[in-house]
């Protein structure tokens, strides 16, 4: 993941990093009509770097205990919210983007 990252210090704000893994909703619109849609740039290895990580977070094992409750109790608040499974591991994406950043740049 560092390797993918390098220097943190050339991100200005997690934002950036966030749009460099591709993992920040891209706006397409025309004619004052428009929609966010998942992006498809961006550095695809760290993407799914993000990816496996947001999995792991969420898995639960045949214990029936999850591995991360906390990342586990926000993805089941994500779907509860009307998000589909896919969107509620975006959003931990997320969260673990902003996570490393903060780490990486303290």
């Amino acid at each position: 993941m560092i390797a993918e990252i390098g220097d943190i210090r050339r991100f200005a704000n997690v934002d950036k990093l966030a749009r460099y893994a591709g993992i920040a909703p891209i706006k397409y619109s025309s004619a004052g009509k428009g929609k966010e849609q998942s992006s498809k740039q961006g550095n695809r290895e760290l993407h799914g770097l993000f990816y496996f990580l947001a999995v792991s977070m969420v898995t639960v094992p045949k214990t029936g205990k999850p591995n991360q409750p906390i990342f586990y109790s926000y993805y089941q608040r994500k779907i509860s919210e009307g998000k589909t499974k896919p969107q509620a591991l975006v959003c931990i994406m997320r969260r673990l983007v902003n996570i490393v950043y903060g780490m990486m740049k303290n």
